[in-house]
């Protein structure tokens, strides 16, 4: 057949190698690190595999071990021992971040998430009225504003609000540029969806909406997945107040979001492959349904090519790339 072949630069890896047009590099993966108050030794995170609710002792070796295999960006999240529904200590965390910089310095880049439902007692990401059937936005903005501040102070190279509070970025980037705080970035969970795809994090955050709450689940506060329209005046807005990275969340499920967000904000997009998406590929390579290193390849290739610059996933550490 005579004409314009498309299958020639497919037929040997070699060809497929060289003209491939998105390529996944370690230096774009981030991964996510429990370290939980209170536990005597690392706790598996049921679903996923190689994730681990780490104490302040083990992280450190566990983190040695991910920069020797070539990851270098870590997304914390601290869970404290005790929950609270006012008052928060902030220090449990503060104190991991501080540790952690100490250690390695400038070796990695270190983002806190910022975010109250693992502190609170109804296990809702901010503080409630006193009829439990709403999130106070400004009184969960100021908390949230304190919390990056001490992340911050400690350390952080980046602090990441995942609340969904209106008006927690400009709050927060005011904050730390009062306190001469400028040099770190603001990384904001822009458009994120009520979702259920969270399984294994809220387990490993001890961060599930309380049962018998009024309020019983996160969707009066985050993205309805039928209004892609509400994550594009999320992100404008985030933008606007002084956010350095947009994010997505989840990941695949939200391709389409993604892609038109990375087009229409021109700002660095991260994208984080929730815990539920990563449960998926680890479960389907365990019953021997799929090849884990290629099907996680596949999901990371998706992610770059919708526009994504960065990505959260927790399997960057034994990253096939």
């Amino acid at each position: 057949m005579a004409g314009l072949s498309l299958r020639r630069s497919r037929l040997n890896r070699h060809l497929r190698e060289l003209t491939r047009e998105i390529r996944v590099h370690r230096e774009q993966l981030i991964q996510p690190l429990f370290i939980v108050d209170g536990i005597q030794r690392p706790e598996p995170v049921d679903g996923i595999q190689s994730v681990y609710r780490d104490t302040p002792e083990s992280v450190l070796p566990q983190i040695e071990a991910d920069l020797e295999a070539g990851i270098k960006k870590f997304l914390l999240f601290g869970v404290p021992g005790r929950k609270q529904e006012r008052d928060f200590d902030h220090r449990f965390t503060s104190l991991q971040i501080a540790a952690i910089k100490e250690q390695f310095g400038e070796d990695l880049w270190l983002a806190a998430d910022v975010c109250l439902c693992s502190h609170t007692t109804h296990g809702h990401c901010g503080m409630l009225n006193d009829a439990g059937d709403y999130v106070r936005n400004d009184a969960t903005v100021a908390e949230l504003a304190r919390a990056a501040l001490s992340y911050a102070s400690a350390g952080a190279d980046c602090v990441a609000p995942s609340d969904m509070m209106d008006g927690r970025v400009a709050a927060i980037r005011a904050v730390l540029d009062q306190n001469d705080l400028e040099r770190t970035a603001v990384m904001s969970y822009a458009a994120k969806f009520q979702s259920h795809f969270y399984g294994p994090f809220r387990a490993a955050a001890n961060s599930a909406p309380a049962a018998g709450n009024r309020l019983s689940d996160r969707a009066s506060y985050q993205l309805d997945p039928a209004r892609p329209t509400d994550a594009l005046r999320s992100a404008r807005r985030d933008a606007a107040e002084g956010a350095d990275i947009l994010m997505v969340k989840p990941g695949l499920p939200y391709l389409d979001v993604l892609a038109e967000l990375t087009a229409a904000v021109e700002l660095p997009w991260a994208v984080y492959q929730v815990s539920g998406e990563q449960a998926a590929i680890d479960m389907l390579a365990e019953r021997g349904l799929a090849d884990r290193d290629a099907a996680q390849r596949e999901s990371w290739t998706a992610f770059v090519r919708a526009g994504a610059n960065a990505i959260i996933s927790y399997a960057a550490r034994r990253a096939v790339v």
